[in-house]
């Protein structure tokens, strides 16, 4: 196999990092690839925040379940990403929207964390993507405008455990040929 698909089968969620920073030349390449991602009509929805501040890191971890299994890793993570889109933006012509999905703005920001935690884990390093808090709260403890929302938060670091790999189904149970 190729180098890209081998990063996309070896990536695994990963929520315990070593102390070591990240430093600013491996972040602006993940903004990079963040930059270069995809989307509707090229609108690039997305909004990021690199939450740095120990006391918005705190606030922001009491949005989530204590059994939330990333709950030390919104603290604990040398990075923390908030990703939040634009809505009403991606999946748009003009003011319409020509699709029964309406605003793409999932769509799109699924294929930039997609590209962010595969080009992270090309860099050695491991993310989580957390999507169970409190939405509304986080907007609030964030300042996110209105017409933006927050969708997941991506805590990242160099790996202090491997990762296993999950079961999946086998694609024969979800391929289908000509119909359904």
């Amino acid at each position: 196999m190729n180098e890209v698909i081998n990063n996309m089968f070896e990536r695994r969620t990963i929520r315990k990092y070593t102390d070591e920073t990240v430093t600013d030349e491996t972040l602006e390449q993940l903004y990079k690839v963040m930059e270069s991602t995809q989307s509707w009509a090229n609108t690039q929805c997305w909004e990021v925040v690199n939450v740095v501040d120990p006391e918005i890191r705190e606030q922001l971890q009491a949005t989530l379940p204590k059994q939330n299994p990333a709950y030390r890793a919104t603290v604990d993570a040398p990075v923390l990403f908030a990703l939040c889109a634009k809505k009403g933006t991606s999946g748009m012509i003009g003011d319409s929207m020509p699709t029964i999905h309406a605003d793409w703005y999932m769509y799109d920001l699924g294929l930039m964390t997609q590209n962010l935690c595969l080009a992270a884990h090309s860099l050695g390093l491991g993310t989580v993507v957390v999507g169970w808090f409190d939405h509304n709260k986080c907007n609030e403890i964030l300042n996110v405008p209105e017409g933006t929302e927050i969708v997941s938060i991506i805590p990242m670091g160099y790996r202090n455990q491997k990762g296993a790999m999950p079961k999946h189904k086998p694609f024969a149970s979800f391929v289908h040929t000509d119909k359904f």
